[in-house]
């Protein structure tokens, strides 16, 4: 009998085939040359299938489990799990998946580059440890922040992370930089807007907007609403940028932060964005958001 539900952290061929050619390659142990890695015939234990490596890190990502409840009988072990998610962030995987789902993106359906919308979202981090601060909005409990810029489809384009207490205009400029992927510039500078909420109203925010090449579009709800009374024909484009907000959100380990190190909640962010990414190029990843 065939199995009718695919579960929400299972990984398919297809997507598979995207994933494969990006895990890097087993790294020799220190002190020790390339051949004396080599597992010798009946001595150790075999390496793990990087497909099951990589299942179980989007199972934690999806389900929200803690890395040491990882289920043995179809992960194994989860410590060994856990120090290739470690190793594979070090080398740079999961950034490189993001760009590669990024690119093909934009092969396939073209990011919108024209409305681009930028915000920041906190979240609780109790055992955080790096790029953490007092929660403004959570009576000064430890708590982050991902700022995140998206296109017009709401696909992320960059993302950084901070305490909680750091303001959206304070980290306007490093997210702008962090774009990752390359754009040439527009023909014209009516192809390049910025939407932004009233957390980024002030001179300053408008100086950086203006340097990155962008028309500025910042305003609060409210001035939204009577916009749209006065222009019906003309949507509000801000709110894109909310909703890839609570895209991420629905991959569970990133509704509270329990991460410890920075790097290695980066990397889960950053595979989060991949898979948004691959999404869009309708990919069969057997991946989906609630």
């Amino acid at each position: 009998m065939s199995k009718s539900r695919v579960e929400s952290w299972e990984v398919s061929d297809a997507f598979w085939e995207r994933v494969a050619p990006l895990i890097p390659a087993r790294e020799p142990r220190q002190n020790q040359s390339q051949s004396a890695y080599q597992r010798r015939p009946g001595g150790g234990r075999k390496a793990k299938d990087p497909r099951v490596v990589f299942e179980a890190i989007v199972y934690v990502l999806r389900t929200g489990c803690q890395w040491k409840a990882l289920p043995f009988e179809r992960f194994g072990s989860a410590s060994a799990i856990h120090k290739r998610f470690l190793e594979w962030e070090r080398r740079g995987f999961f950034t490189a998946l993001w760009q590669a789902g990024l690119a093909e993106y934009d092969d396939m359906e073209g990011i919108a580059w024209r409305w681009q919308s930028v915000d920041g979202a906190m979240m609780k981090a109790p055992m955080a440890q790096e790029s953490v601060g007092p929660n403004p909005t959570d009576r000064g409990k430890n708590g982050s922040k991902r700022h995140l810029l998206v296109d017009a489809r709401g696909v992320p384009l960059s993302l950084i992370v901070t305490g909680a207490n750091r303001h959206d205009v304070s980290q306007l400029d490093p997210v702008l930089d962090a774009i990752q992927v390359h754009r040439p510039n527009p023909p014209r500078r009516r192809h390049k807007h910025l939407c932004a909420d009233a957390g980024y109203i002030g001179a300053a925010a408008r100086q950086t907007i203006q340097a990155h090449g962008y028309i500025p579009h910042v305003q609060g709800r409210a001035q939204e609403a009577i916009d749209l009374q006065k222009h019906p024909h003309k949507r509000a484009r801000r709110w894109i940028v909310e909703v890839a907000h609570s895209w991420f959100n629905r991959f569970r380990k990133l509704l509270v932060r329990y991460e410890k190190l920075e790097r290695s909640f980066v990397a889960l962010n950053h595979l989060a964005a991949a898979i948004m990414a691959f999404r869009k190029v309708k990919l069969k990843v057997n991946i989906i958001y609630g």
